[in-house]
């Protein structure tokens, strides 16, 4: 009787899709559910705990990410004139941008990077997320000096908010261990930024809210006029057009977490609500907290970084409760602090996205083991230190960094025409994918965003008020330019230098490349896409080629 042919020895080991060596098969615990459609891979956890953001927990992360309490006390200086600068940017900017980004992220995958590849190639593609990208790196530290002075009435002196030194070491903290929380992966930095939004934005702002009504309730004299009449803030030429036009970026960051769209059980459907209940917060959080604040402090004495702390301080050395202004100044760090992290989560991942095909050098690919952009976070960590530092050895440092943000803003403003301009070309181009929530109006709707995003872009080369008294008038457009040169140009060089050994991708992503539809399979009824002509096709042909 013949013996039982053996395995032999030398038999090729399972592997990974990405060539790395796996366990066989029947080292792989049977699958807790029986038999799936899906089965785990070989190498994968027998069980996978999946979850899945809610509507709200979406939507708290998106309004910590747009509506930051660090811009109140500026607008604050305008009484209820404030109530007319932000609708007017929030009918002609947030509006659009909730709309277009809810068709738009209910069609595709992967936020703007997608949206403006799919409709305009894959240069203009890389050329948007990267737009995105840069400008929230000379974002973080000025939103987390706002932190560091809430921080400054908790624990130390409030005139330490005015210590480069000081500042520049919260930031460094703050910004690393922000880092650290998205290094840990899965939903780690949406926990966080989550309750720490509800607790340091939202409970905030409905108490100063409740606090004003109180202060006038009770006859305290308000600091800001507060008739009908001064709604209409008044009209001082090219300067109001300015500050309008200029409070749209007031509600940038509508988009960024349409990434995690799709980290929602039913994209679809809960995305669209997310859109709805964001805008109405934010406006809220906006308006009626801004009109508090203007209540309880002079307008001479609205700083920057202090104004929301010293409304705060006002209201309970008022009523004697001077022992909760730190308390309050804590949750209010806590919920900028929330900010930054979903902001370093957001647009890094869609940066990954391009890197990934190719477009970024490969120590920029990286990730670690829970798939995180490790590289990406690591150079934007290095950046980010280094404008810390300046804290230190550059006087009047604050004011030099805002007008920088203000600068870099021009490149966040791009973005927005392109993802707008990639909405009307997709309606046309790709009728047949099927968006669960699909825009009303989308021509008028696109068109009112992309002017709106123009007309700011223009005026962004205005010198703003204050600035070098006395300098040639040509010195700040040309400061301006230079900026978004040097911000904005690299993406070009990169696409233009990117050599084949930058594609790391595996067979199995370069296969599912263009696998971003929300609803694979499925089209719009009645508008199935048109034949291309003969001349799209030939073109089609020569670009393969």
């Amino acid at each position: 009787m013949t013996a039982p042919t053996e395995p032999h020895k030398h038999a090729a080991a399972p592997q990974r899709a990405d060539g790395t060596p796996a366990p066989s098969v029947d080292h792989v615990k049977p699958h807790p559910f029986g038999t799936v459609t899906h089965k785990p891979a070989i190498g994968a956890p027998a069980t996978t705990s999946t979850k899945f953001m809610s509507v709200m927990q979406l939507a708290i992360l998106t309004v910590v990410a747009v509506a930051s309490l660090r811009s109140l006390p500026a607008m604050a200086g305008y009484g209820l004139g404030s109530v007319t600068l932000f609708i007017i940017p929030a009918i002609f900017f947030l509006i659009p941008v909730a709309l277009v980004a809810a068709e738009l992220a209910t069609g595709w995958k992967g936020g703007v990077f997608t949206w403006v590849r799919k409709a305009f190639g894959e240069r203009w593609g890389f050329q948007a997320i990267w737009l995105q990208w840069v400008q929230n790196v000379v974002w973080y530290p000025t939103q987390i000096a706002f932190i560091a002075a809430s921080l400054a009435f908790v624990f130390l002196d409030p005139n330490l908010a005015n210590s480069g030194f000081y500042t520049a070491v919260v930031i460094l903290v703050i910004y690393w261990f922000s880092t650290f929380i998205t290094l840990r992966g899965g939903n780690l930095f949406a926990k966080v930024g989550s309750w720490s939004g509800l607790a340091g934005t939202i409970f905030p702002g409905v108490l100063l809210i409740l606090f004003g009504i109180i202060w006038l309730a009770t006859g305290n004299t308000s600091q800001a006029p507060m008739q009908a009449s001064d709604i209409i803030p008044p009209f001082t030429g090219i300067a109001s057009i300015v500050l309008i036009v200029s409070n749209v970026l007031a509600y940038a960051g509508m988009e960024v977490n349409a990434v995690h769209a799709n980290d929602m059980k039913n994209p679809g459907s809960g995305y669209p609500k997310t859109v709805l209940i964001s805008s109405i917060l934010i406006l809220g959080i906006f308006i009626f907290p801004t009109i508090a604040i203007a209540v309880a402090v002079p307008s001479s004495k609205l700083g920057l970084t202090t104004g929301i702390n010293l409304a705060f301080q006002t209201y309970f050395d008022a009523w004697g409760m001077g022992w909760a202004t730190p308390i309050i100044s804590l949750l209010i760090a806590l919920g900028a602090f929330a900010s930054v992290v979903t902001w370093i989560a957001g647009p890094s991942r869609g940066l990954l996205a391009a890197a990934r095909s190719g477009y970024l050098p490969t120590f920029l690919q990286r990730r670690n083991k829970a798939g995180v952009q490790v590289g990406i976070l690591n150079v934007q960590g290095i950046v980010v230190t280094l404008l810390a530092a300046l804290f230190i050895f550059v006087p009047n440092i604050n004011t030099a960094f805002i007008l920088l943000v203000d600068m870099a803003a021009a490149l966040y403003l791009i973005m927005y025409m392109l993802m707008f301009a990639a909405a009307m070309r997709l309606r046309r181009t790709h009728p047949e994918v099927k968006r669960t929530y699909r825009t009303p109006a989308m021509g008028l709707i696109a068109t009112i965003g992309f002017i709106a995003c123009f007309a700011a872009f223009a005026l962004g080369f205005v010198p703003p008020a204050g600035f070098a008294a006395g300098a040639p008038g040509w010195a700040y457009p040309l400061l301006v330019a230079v900026v978004v040169v040097i911000l904005g140009v690299p993406p070009l060089i990169f696409y233009a230098a990117r050599k084949p050994h930058w594609d790391q991708r595996t067979a199995e992503e370069k296969a599912t490349f263009d696998d971003v539809l929300v609803n694979p399979g499925e089209t719009t009824p009645n508008r199935a896409r048109p034949a291309p002509s003969r001349r799209a096709q030939e073109k089609r042909r020569l670009s393969a080629e």
